[in-house]
């Protein structure tokens, strides 16, 4: 059966059916070969390249919506590659075939908690966009002097560079003195935007977590860099959501306490494993600067003696010996 060029193209997890719309308006959207236009509809046994390149697709019937839950820890980015070399989220996740992980959003090197990540790239996109209004909540610590009325003009609206923006709810926790934690909701995603919301108060963001996003909670047990893929009816609730079609199909099998004890000891071996592989290379370079070293020139040997004929080169004397005194002679 074939389906819109756009919409598979939007579940493969390449953007969002609009943007796709775009790049095929711009001819960067092949079919067989062949300049695509907009309009065309496509099967799985097409050969679909951007740019290029493949795209792997598969019928809306082969493929399974899966989400993932991810403990981001602080110091990872969210792109795929990084030209400097920093550990990036999606290298900790598991491999799938025929299909790749979309991350629901992003958090900056500095953030850390629940980041969602899907194979079902229209969900991906509509979990994204401003129009759905999904909250995400953060805990967030704030250092610096905060009042009231600080608080409600961030209820109410600040001006940012990039428009005006406010926390949908804002909970101060018990505490007291210049570091003290929050509890903010936001209904959209742009760049920094908590950081940048308290910045516009004079107040600076010493620690920033996402715990919530729609109601879906960062697992307790859970370690920093570990996940979880969500069973069906989380993924449903998702798809609800944003006025998408029931799942009727997943993965995960049903495991009892003793199983799942093991996968998470598993996974917290994994997690260390892998943070000792990132700073490993690290080390051997700070090893390798320090070992390289210029060689020594080669030491020649001292000139022969002309009144004896010997080598400067003399054997190394036995401990203890004593040289021989020379002959007088008595006669």
């Amino acid at each position: 059966m074939s389906e819109k060029l756009q919409k598979v193209l939007a579940r493969a997890g390449v953007g969002s059916r609009r943007e796709m719309e775009d790049w095929i308006s711009r001819g960067r959207v092949t079919v067989d070969g062949k300049p695509a236009v907009l309009g065309d509809r496509v099967d799985t046994t097409q050969a679909i390249r951007v740019d290029g390149h493949p795209v792997q697709i598969a019928s809306e019937e082969q493929h399974i919506c899966r989400v993932l839950a991810y403990h981001k820890p602080e110091g990872e980015i969210c792109s795929r590659t990084d030209p400097e070399g920093r550990p990036t989220v999606f290298s900790r996740l598991p491999n799938i075939k025929g299909a790749r992980w979309i991350a629901i959003g992003r958090l900056d090197i500095n953030t850390s908690g629940l980041l969602l990540f899907t194979t079902d790239g229209e969900l991906a996109n509509r979990l994204m966009h401003p129009k759905f209004e999904v909250e995400r909540e953060y805990a967030v610590r704030v250092f610096g002097e905060i009042n009231d009325a600080m608080i409600q003009r961030l209820r109410t609206g600040v001006e940012l560079e990039d428009g005006k923006a406010n926390f949908k709810k804002i909970k101060a926790l018990p505490g007291e003195g210049i570091n003290r934690w929050f509890h903010v909701v936001l209904t959209e995603g742009r760049n920094r935007e908590v950081r940048r919301m308290w910045e516009s108060q004079g107040a600076v963001v010493s620690r920033l977590i996402r715990v919530r996003y729609g109601d879906l909670l960062l697992p307790k047990h859970l370690p920093a860099g570990g996940y979880a893929e969500y069973p069906l009816d989380e993924v449903n609730y998702l798809r609800k959501l944003v006025h998408l079609g029931a799942e009727t199909e997943t993965l995960v099998k049903a495991e009892d306490r003793t199983e799942r004890r093991r996968r998470l000891a598993s996974m917290k071996r994994a997690v260390r494993k892998h943070q000792i592989a990132e700073k490993t290379p690290a080390k051997a370079e700070g090893k390798a600067a320090k070992t390289e070293r210029p060689a020594k020139q080669e030491r020649r040997p001292a000139a022969s003696d002309n009144k004896t004929g010997n080598s400067g080169n003399k054997p190394a004397r036995k401990p203890g010996h004593k040289p021989k005194q020379p002959t007088r002679n008595r006669g």
